[in-house]
């Protein structure tokens, strides 16, 4: 199939590029736009009470004025706020509330902290609804350059901090993390090509198609979420463009060093390209269905964001595969030798390479190879023991000198940290009747009594009177572990056992939010993993026709995945500090480290199989499928490695995670997991290795097999 596949694109290049720049002008022309998105509460299923929560809310206090943003005022010289100082918040917060700014619907000043250090206003905002719209950022914005003007002539100094000043600060780092993640991108792909083929046209050769392909990919997702009613947003922006640069520049250098091993065997250009098609496309093709597979499996996850993520990367390596197959081999069979140009090393192999005398050394000693490589990656493995998540996606992944940042410790100098995003708790009767009196009152003296709570507000009923509300507002930071720890633990277990006969009790707001949505990626863990893993096994049981194979090399991914969170924790959360990973981070990492490492152990043992069927024997094939393909697995993890690696520049801590572990984890999987596990593995097991398929037989002495298997069962 690939064979035929390779024949017809070459015999008709120009069609096949003309074909795909007629597509991408039409999906790039006619596809909507990817948008921003702030609201976690919109990715969790509404089972979750935080959602429950939030709809009694929708339902008895409609007209109730959500905290959007908090402004904090204090002194410009440190000191304690006056009568005078107090009198200028009171009134920049009534110039700000008169000037119309939209989603703002008042702008209230509060009381001057019990040190008179500190003093706040507070920027009430509709809930949000829509995940897409960014007018509460917007306002934000506005206010910000308006309450500069109104605090000339005053004593005063102010910043605004909140939920939607995190969004907004978010949103500007979101912006310069992408200019910085699609330059550097481009031009350690540039760079490193340059060091590996010496060659300019391959070097830009990734940067022209994946530039091609990559606003095709968007595009495509957009439409997706127009037509599927995905969520995937604007966040994914820097993902994506890695993966396709990353994913696409793998694939163009597994058909480039089988192409120019072809040459080196006397193939003529175009039939070097078809043989490279022919020996690389099954890889290619395997390798593209595991990383699918793997995104795909996020659709099983309760977080919208994950769901939505899943199809949208696979989207993205669906159409970087299909580019692999047809235009690159198009693109390269118009021009060529010329391609590598000027370095002439296509015509010949060198000899005495690193990756030939580490095949002679795995060779001669696969079991050394194996043990030493698979206790590197278990020593690294224990570092994971110590992995904590962290909820706070905005507040934590934002530098420390943005404002909502800097505005909010100042605010912690007077009030207790939650004051920014208060805990809604909700006393509800299950009855026909309202609350009885006095009964509201007696379940506010519950709550202010639990511990972790820095206030509660007097309640609000409903006009109906079935419904109390409380303002809670935790003594620690919304999306800190200790504000997590006061909901989960105690807050709401003290809040449904206060609750009368009659009435039931409900606990939401953002950090109600983070409680649910941990509760969530843990049920992810269980359920996401095994699939992914499992579809991935299946895939690789059907290119190798083995039922021992898959195993082994899925340990090894998972020795992998083991060792690159242990080193990510060990390297932010003790040497770094942090208080903990991105919740999300197992979850991405484990579907990159599983299916794009899945990509090499593919094409390692593709080519292991190639040399079993040439008539080597177990070591002698491992030996040489490391000498042959190690240059294409390192080159590619190299690459790779540098472009996730590019994630790091983008100025937060969550990003910075991020690019640490999937480079991390694309370098165990090339040059520890490829290139000395798995061959050192396979020659250890040898034959058994490719049971019950027999597929380390030559085709001849595998025809042969069935042949005398016939004539048995005839007599």
């Amino acid at each position: 199939m690939f064979s035929a596949l390779g024949r017809f694109v070459i015999r008709r290049p120009w069609w096949i590029v003309l074909a795909w720049i007629v597509a991408a002008g039409a999906v790039i022309s006619l596809a909507p736009k990817l948008t921003s998105s702030s609201d976690e509460a919109s990715f969790l299923p509404e089972h979750y009470e935080s959602i429950r929560a939030s709809d009694v809310q929708e339902r008895d206090f409609p007209q109730q004025r959500n905290v959007g943003a908090v402004i904090v005022f204090q002194r410009s010289d440190g000191g304690r706020l006056t009568a005078a100082d107090s009198a200028d918040v009171v009134r920049v917060s009534k110039d700000l509330a008169a000037r119309g700014i939209e989603d703002v619907q008042a702008v209230t000043p509060g009381e001057v902290s019990p040190n008179k250090r500190v003093q706040t206003s507070v920027v009430a905002m509709p809930k949000v609804t829509n995940p897409e719209e960014t007018t509460q950022q917007d306002a934000v914005e506005q206010l910000r350059k308006d309450l500069k003007a109104q605090l000339k002539g005053s004593d005063l100094d102010a910043g605004i901090t909140g939920g939607a000043a995190q969004a907004l600060d978010e949103r500007d780092a979101s912006e310069r993390a992408g200019v910085l993640v699609g330059v550097g991108t481009i031009v350690i792909i540039v760079v490193l090509l340059l060091v590996i083929f010496r060659s300019p046209i391959i070097a830009l050769l990734p940067v022209v198609l994946i530039g091609l392909v990559s606003p095709m990919a968007t595009g495509l997702i957009a439409s997706a979420n127009k037509a599927f009613d995905m969520k995937a947003d604007s966040s994914i922006q820097e993902l994506l463009t890695v993966v396709l640069f990353g994913v696409g520049t793998d694939y163009i250098l597994f058909l480039l060093f089988r192409y120019r091993e072809a040459l080196r065997a006397g193939e003529d250009p175009k039939g070097a390209m078809v043989h490279a098609v022919e020996r690389v496309g099954e890889a290619i093709t395997s390798a593209a269905g595991a990383v699918i597979v793997a995104f795909a499996a996020l659709t099983l996850s309760t977080l919208g964001m994950l769901r939505s993520m899943g199809p949208a990367l696979a989207i993205a390596v669906f159409l970087t595969l299909v580019a692999g197959l047809t235009l690159v081999p198009a693109v390269v069979s118009l021009l060529g030798t010329r391609v590598f140009w000027p370095s002439k090393s296509y015509r010949s192999e060198p000899h005495g390479t690193g990756f030939a005398r580490l095949g002679a050394s795995i060779a001669r000693k696969p079991a050394v190879w194996a043990v030493v490589s698979g206790l590197f990656m278990g020593a690294l493995a224990l570092g994971a023991l110590g992995y904590k998540a962290n909820f706070d996606l905005a507040g934590s992944s934002l530098p420390e000198d943005k404002e909502s940042i800097v505005w909010q410790d100042n605010l912690e100098k007077g009030f207790p940290a939650g004051s920014t995003d208060p805990t809604s708790v909700y006393l509800t009767s299950t009855g026909d009747g309202p609350l009885p009196e006095g009964q509201p009152a007696a379940f506010r003296a519950k709550l202010k009594a639990v511990e972790g709570v820095g206030s509660v507000t007097a309640p609000r009923v409903s006009e109906d009177g079935t419904t109390a509300a409380y303002s809670v507002v935790l003594a620690d930071p919304p999306a800190s572990d200790k504000a997590l720890a006061t909901v989960k633990d105690r807050l709401r277990p003290d809040a449904h056992e206060a609750a009368p006969p009659g009435t039931n009790a409900l606990v939401g707001g953002v950090t109600a939010v983070y409680v649910d949505i941990n509760k969530a990626v843990d049920r992810d863990y269980s359920v996401v993993f095994p699939v992914a893993a499992l579809a991935i096994m299946v895939i690789l049981g059907l290119l190798l026709r083995s039922l021992v194979a898959p195993w082994y090399l899925m340990l090894s991914v998972a020795l992998g995945f083991g060792a690159t969170l242990g080193a990510t924790s060990l390297l932010f959360q003790r040497i770094g500090d942090q208080p903990g990973l991105m919740f999300m981070l197992p979850v991405i990492m484990y579907l990159f480290v599983v299916a794009l490492g899945t990509d090499y152990n593919i094409l390692m043992v593709s080519r292991l199989r190639e040399e079993a069927r040439a008539g080597r024997d177990p070591n002698d094939a491992a030996g040489t499928a490391v000498r042959h393909s190690g240059p294409t697995i390192g080159s590619a993890g190299v690459i790779l490695a540098g472009t996730f690696a590019t994630l790091m520049l983008a100025g937060n801590s969550t990003l910075s995670q991020m690019g640490f572990s999937l480079s991390f984890g694309i370098v165990i999987a090339a040059f520890v997991m490829a290139l000395l596990f798995t061959p050192a593995l396979t020659a250890l097991i040898g034959h058994a290795a490719w049971w019950p398929g027999h597929g380390d037989e030559a085709p001849a002495a595998a025809a042969g097999r069935r042949d005398r298997g016939r004539t048995e069962s005839r007599r």
